[in-house]
């Protein structure tokens, strides 16, 4: 068969040059439409694949606290929002939300970023420093002085009871409850399994959202004793009655006597319970 008698019988299968070139052009977008789905999907995994590919490496977190200079917090946010959230993202961190305490005299800035592992995390740190978009940011943004007066940072694994920690918008915006409790003396194992067993249960029965479930990998930041989780809830009336049903429970109160019978006594030392309400800022991931 010649070209041109291939052509005409090629055309008459497809409709003719016009119907073709429909074809042609529902093709590309299909293809362009799956394309951008493989690249959300790759992004979206990536941390556990990077991970999974490094013997030794842990998937990891960071909880980063930081004290704004007097009348600078809303500077930070800004240097937050138009240029370090994007600089983050370009060495390899994700940023999975950025919350500010309800009551914050002391100017925070809490937020929480995920990395395949720690050796990831110092090298991202490293380049993040090193590179030059982020230095004209910070430069420019302290023209006026300091921003940040003093940075917390704890490095966190995930518990093996914690839903899939990533970002995560409502219908509306959440109130987020940061809690740390600190356990007594040999009976951290003893709170998880808990809260592996019953807790994180309760507190979807009564209305609070389970977001993540910490431990600190360092030893001088709590690790072997401390458990840090968070829980988001509709508003501040709603925490406060999630609360009180929690607690009149009578599961909770039947697992709270059980777990202490069977360690011997309070899974966390007195006052080991520390609450902080946190509102999403205008630019967090995760809300």
């Amino acid at each position: 068969m010649g070209f041109q008698a291939f052509r005409r019988a090629f055309l008459a299968l497809t409709g003719g040059p016009f119907r073709f070139a429909i074809l042609l052009s529902s093709f590309t977008k299909t293809m362009n439409n799956l394309l951008m789905f493989l690249g959300l999907l790759g992004s979206v995994t990536a941390l556990s694949l990077r991970a999974a590919g490094q013997p030794g490496e842990t998937l990891c977190y960071e909880l980063r606290t930081y004290y704004a200079a007097p009348g600078k917090l809303d500077a930070l946010n800004a240097r937050f929002r138009n240029h370090t959230m994007r600089i983050f993202e370009k060495h390899g961190m994700v940023n999975i939300g950025y919350w500010m305490p309800v009551d914050n005299p002391e100017n925070k800035l809490i937020y929480l970023l995920a990395f395949p592992g720690r050796d990831a995390a110092k090298q991202s740190w490293k380049d993040f420093g090193a590179d030059p978009d982020w230095q004209k940011a910070a430069r420019e943004s302290e023209a006026n002085g300091k921003l940040v007066t003093k940075v917390e940072s704890v490095f966190l694994e995930a518990t093996d009871y914690s839903p899939q920690i990533k970002p995560a918008k409502a219908a509306e915006s959440r109130l987020f409850e940061l809690r740390t409790y600190t356990a007594t003396p040999g009976k951290l194992d003893n709170l998880s399994a808990r809260f592996r067993e019953h807790t994180c249960k309760l507190f979807e029965k009564h209305g609070m959202a389970n977001f993540g479930y910490w431990t600190p990998m360092d030893a001088d930041k709590g690790a072997g004793n401390t458990l840090i989780y968070l829980v988001a809830h509709k508003n501040r009336e709603a925490s406060d009655a999630s609360w009180k049903a929690f607690r009149e429970d009578p599961d909770w109160v039947a697992a709270k006597k059980a777990s202490e019978e069977k360690a011997g006594g309070s899974l966390t030392v007195p006052d080991g319970v520390k609450s902080v309400y946190l509102a999403p800022t205008d630019y967090s991931p995760t809300k």
